[in-house]
């Protein structure tokens, strides 16, 4: 079979979407197929490129077996909603008409969201070829916009939501990363449950093990023998992290408490800016890291921080570094409900908090860090947790099995539901009170 992946996003670049397809892609050509991936030149989240790539319009590259198709987009950084929904137009409209010329024709199209717009250059393709279509939505747009108010609701967002709803009724196969976004997309769209089905998101066993807390990420940034608190991942609109600096600010008397954000976004010049007018002595910021030294930075930490504004869309996400943190066998601290929550607390891997909550996020940090029995217990549950249901191999093999009766031209009711139904862990809940 061979599968042609859409996405705006791939490796080099960092975060949940160039991990999902780069990880996936790899187990389908190791399983023995062939992959093309369709993807913009790297340049998220800073918005600048390679200095090699800055006057290239297309390029082909093998990345472990994978065929790279690599498509012109106007590179731009991750703030600022004109220059991104720029980017994301440029991107499909470049993806569409260079991969119509220069990918050999496919068995199915995958095209991933985030951004919805890039679904609509892989629904073009799937067209071109008149092969089968597969939307995977990973993100709901542009509800998600809304949820963190970033645009108006004008003609813009009429016609994002237009688009959406033919790309929904027009797709073969529709694949989300839980149960709420299938939920959020039948209540929203009327979309049938049958037309999707669930593959999550998950982790590569082999590179997140857990390793030594003293190792070289302590020494270079001075962590020395405090607790500390990491969020790792995008400095964004949706991540309340304005709370998280509040919640700093608070524990401040707590000299052996230390928070560390690492990574990029829209939100992290004003984040430093509040940090420095509240001169907290106990918060650090660190630029985005590469992907190997991804999992040092989780050994180092003693607590993983996973935080969502309170909307209620923001119930349905199941944010990807959950599954990192577990892996790593480090407890969480969960700002986010839904699914996420019942994810931690069916796993005894965390410490549920209301999201935007500072009173009960400050709680549950200093009891937790003053109860090391009891976290190190949840870090021990966490990565058995998660290697017995979110191991990426096996993700990907159960993806395998959605693909092929779309690539065999089978009908939809050919295709099989996937029993997605969490493993529980004998140890659970006695430290999840919520």
């Amino acid at each position: 079979m061979h599968i042609l992946y859409v996405s705006q996003y791939f490796p080099p670049e960092m975060g949940a979407p160039a991990a999902r397809v780069s990880e996936l892609a790899r187990h389908w050509v190791q399983a023995g197929h062939e992959v093309t991936v369709l993807t913009g030149f790297a340049h998220h989240p800073t918005g600048v490129k390679a200095g090699a790539d800055r006057r290239c319009i297309t390029r082909r590259e093998q990345w472990e077996g994978v065929n790279v198709i690599r498509s012109y987009v106007y590179a731009t950084a991750n703030k600022g909603a004109a220059k991104r929904m720029l980017s994301y137009a440029s991107f499909m409209t470049s993806a569409a008409m260079i991969g119509a010329v220069r990918v050999r024709k496919p068995d199915v199209v995958i095209a991933t969201s985030p951004q919805l717009l890039c679904a609509v250059g892989g629904y073009a393709l799937a067209k071109r070829f008149r092969v089968p279509f597969v939307f995977e939505v990973r993100d709901l747009w542009p509800e998600s916009i809304q949820a963190v108010e970033a645009m108006r609701d004008n003609f813009i967002m009429r016609g994002l939501k237009r688009t959406a709803d033919n790309l929904y009724r027009r797709s073969d196969l529709i694949v989300t990363v839980g149960e709420g976004y299938r939920n959020e997309i039948h209540q929203l769209y009327n979309i049938p449950h049958d037309k999707m089905r669930i593959i999550h998101n998950g982790i590569n066993a082999s590179l997140f093990t857990p390793g030594e807390r003293h190792n070289a990420v302590r020494r270079e940034f001075g962590w020395g023998d405090k607790t500390v608190l990491l969020y790792l991942g995008t400095h964004g609109m949706a991540h309340a992290l304005h709370k998280v600096l509040e919640t700093a600010k608070r524990l401040a008397h707590r000299t052996d408490l230390h928070f560390a954000f690492v990574g990029e976004g829209a939100e992290k010049d004003h984040l430093k800016q509040l940090a420095a007018d509240w001169n907290l002595p106990n918060v650090q910021f660190i630029d985005q890291q590469p992907k190997h030294r991804v999992p040092e930075f989780y050994a180092a930490c003693d607590f993983g921080l996973v935080t969502l504004r309170d909307t209620p869309l923001f119930q349905q996400v199941l944010p990807s570094k959950i599954f990192e943190y577990l892996a790593m066998q480090r407890p969480i601290i969960l700002s986010v409900g839904g699914e996420a929550r019942k994810l931690v607390e069916n796993a005894g891997a965390g410490r549920y908090v209301a999201p935007e909550n500072v009173d009960d996020l400050a709680a549950a940090i200093t009891d937790l860090a003053d109860d090391p029995a009891t976290w190190q217990a949840m870090a021990a549950r966490g990565r058995q947790f998660v290697l017995d249901n979110f191991d990426r191999a096996e993700q990907a093999r159960r993806y395998l099995t959605l693909l092929q009766p779309l690539a065999e031209r089978r009908s939809p009711q050919q295709i099989p539901q996937l029993d997605h139904q969490l493993k529980m862990p004998q140890a659970s809940g006695a430290d999840n009170d919520g």
